[in-house]
């Protein structure tokens, strides 16, 4: 049975996803409640609550010419601007929180073998995840709904590793991420398996701001490989750690927001909700 946190979200998803297949007709509050069976003010409580805005203040979030106005701001090197003048700790989460350490290839060597690996289910604005850490740090975070398939995957990228079910304090640390109050969020330390140009790659995405976008070719270039986008998008799609490392934030230099490894509805979700904790 699902919590309410989880049946929540699946109402919310079917609304946005609801909003913007008839956003030309311009939905009244009480048609979109009416189409996922509930009353327009609690509809409008539980999406309130959820993203902090209401339903068409979020729908702006998640438009094109929303997107394309942040990729403008980006071309301008206003996220230049705005790290020497100071950003909020809102915006700079990721950046001040979250520290990536390499798994040297003694700890990966023959499937993980040496590896003690901890992992536990949880509930997140974004439906549910999977959370698995290693003694140093979080090594593997999910958006998944199904959980024999989510552990599959997790055990496919350490297949000889030692794995216990068991939420310990690494994991509770980095899920307090989701709050809105993050002045008691501690350090939130990763331990990946990763290429020398991968974990370039994934520490970058720590740069992109809350509520800001970034594309494939402008992460190349601030990595110092302006020729290889392909390479970066392919590291990007491989980032093992979901909203931790904020890959959700790289779109297409179009302003469309493309693919996401947890689903491209997920994505629009991730990225409207960000921009209404930033500037509504």
């Amino acid at each position: 049975m699902s919590t309410q946190n989880q049946i929540d979200y699946n109402r919310i998803a079917k609304a946005i996803e609801y909003i913007r297949s008839n956003f030309r007709l311009q939905p009244s509050l009480e048609e979109v409640a009416e189409n996922i069976h509930l009353s327009p003010a609690h509809f409008q409580k539980i999406f309130t609550d959820w993203a902090g805005t209401s339903p068409k203040k979020f729908l702006q979030f998640i438009s094109l010419e929303h997107a394309k106005n942040l990729l403008k701001e980006e071309k301008a090197s206003l996220f230049d601007t705005a790290y020497e003048t100071g950003l909020s700790s809102t915006s700079r989460l990721h950046d001040l929180f979250v520290k990536i350490e390499g798994m040297s290839p003694a700890e990966y060597k023959n499937g993980g073998k040496s590896l003690s690996i901890h992992y536990s289910f949880s509930e997140s604005p974004f439906g549910t995840l999977l959370v698995a850490s290693t003694e140093k740090g979080i090594c593997y975070m999910a958006f998944e709904d199904d959980k024999n398939r989510a552990l599959g995957n997790l055990k496919g990228k350490f297949p000889n590793a030692s794995f216990s079910e068991k939420q310990d304090a690494l994991q509770q640390n980095a899920l307090s991420i989701f709050n809105k109050d993050w002045t008691k969020l501690n350090t939130i330390k990763l331990h990946l398996k990763g290429t020398d140009f991968q974990l370039k790659v994934w520490e970058s995405l720590l740069k992109i701001p809350m509520g800001k976008l970034s594309t494939y070719g402008n992460q190349a270039e601030k990595i110092g490989s302006p020729k290889a986008s392909r390479a970066v998008g392919t590291a990007i799609g491989s980032n093992p750690v979901a909203f931790l490392i904020p890959c959700h934030r790289v779109i297409q230099s179009t302003g469309h927001l493309g693919g996401y490894r947890w689903g491209s509805d997920r994505k629009q979700m991730i990225v409207g909700w960000e921009s209404s904790q930033v500037y509504s």
